[in-house]
């Protein structure tokens, strides 16, 4: 099991808390952007049908390559789970080369263009994973600043999102990517959202 970078404060806590895990009203949107992942791609999966099956989105954006170890993209594996509890193979658009965040928005982007249209998308609802939480928006707002950005995070570990900083393996996750929050906005690869 992994040992926290650091010693957190209760300070340090709340202030992560508050910027970087964020949470969002949720409400129908035109879109709902998977990003891919290589853990946790049942519970990736599992919310994603529920909020389409929900009513929260009608069209569904699968990104993520290669996983190691795996002869499937991540976007395949996914897209294969959404098809098999229900979702419409047709309702979903896939991208399949992207190996990080940014690239599953800039690789994505031209994959909405010719299916949908970008400029008819008002509102995104971004899926990811609960430690990279604020990022996703961020890398969306830097590259399509348009459409209203929601968030939905799934978390498969044991330990509750409130307790984040109890669990020393999700704890050094969080860290990460709250410390590259800064040097990101900086480098112009995320733009500050909210």
């Amino acid at each position: 099991m992994a040992e926290p970078a650091r010693t957190l404060t209760v300070g340090e806590i709340a202030r992560i808390n508050s910027e970087h895990l964020l949470k969002t009203s949720l409400r129908s949107a035109d879109l709902l952007f998977v990003f891919g992942t290589r853990d946790g791609v049942v519970e990736r999966i599992d919310a994603a049908y529920s909020l389409w099956h929900r009513g929260y989105c009608r069209w569904l954006l699968v990104s993520g390559g290669m996983t190691p170890g795996s002869d499937l993209s991540e976007c395949r594996t996914i897209k294969d789970g959404l098809v098999s509890r229900g979702v419409p193979a047709d309702l979903i658009l896939e991208e399949h080369r992207a190996t990080n965040t940014g690239e599953n928005v800039i690789f994505s982007l031209p994959v909405i263009e010719a299916k949908i249209g970008l400029s008819k998308i008002r509102s995104v609802i971004c899926l990811g994973n609960f430690w990279t939480s604020r990022r996703y928006p961020m890398t969306l707002h830097r590259h399509w600043p348009d459409p209203e950005k929601m968030l939905v995070v799934v978390n498969h570990y044991d330990t509750p999102n409130v307790l984040w900083h109890t669990n020393p393996e999700l704890c050094s996750r969080v860290l990460s990517e709250w410390d590259k929050i800064e040097p990101y906005k900086a480098k112009g690869f995320i733009a500050e959202w909210p």
